[in-house]
């Protein structure tokens, strides 16, 4: 008769500790921080550009060359042009304003070309950059751009 009642306590502490560890346990709903949509608005400069991971910047002068965006009509303006993805100014969109993967420029009478986009912040400065192959697909070319004040 004690065995019997030694196991009816050990069957209640049991019962109770499962009781008290259901109810102990809570679960948040933690709603997710809506991502800004990436705005590009500004004038860009050259701060790095490789070609096959070789600097271009000692070789090539890009002090000049900037990319001006206006999100508000979604146009580009290249200004003082270098060999790049595209020739002449015209339209830019990004394939998700949130979380882009893609930048795409429409030269004004040219065909959409699309290259890689990244827009990570670096030294606490937002920076572009650019991945792409103009023409042959074995020169890959990385331009990194850095919003000029």
């Amino acid at each position: 008769m004690n065995n019997h009642f030694i196991f009816k306590k050990q069957a209640y502490l049991f019962i109770a500790a499962m009781a008290f560890l259901f109810t102990s346990c809570k679960i948040e709903k933690v709603a997710p921080v809506a991502e800004s949509a990436k705005d590009l608005t500004g004038t860009w400069k050259v701060i790095q550009a490789t070609r096959n991971g070789t600097n271009l910047i000692p070789i090539y002068d890009f002090s000049q060359f900037s990319i001006k965006f206006d999100a508000a009509t979604g146009s580009y303006n290249l200004i003082n042009p270098v060999p790049f993805l595209v020739s002449a100014d015209g339209k830019f969109s990004l394939d998700d304003p949130q979380y882009p993967f893609k930048l795409t420029f429409t030269a004004t009478g040219g065909q959409p070309v699309a290259t890689a986009f990244n827009y990570p912040i670096n030294n606490g400065s937002r920076q572009i950059i650019l991945t792409f192959s103009p023409g042959c697909a074995q020169n890959t070319y990385v331009f990194t751009f850095s919003k000029s004040n």
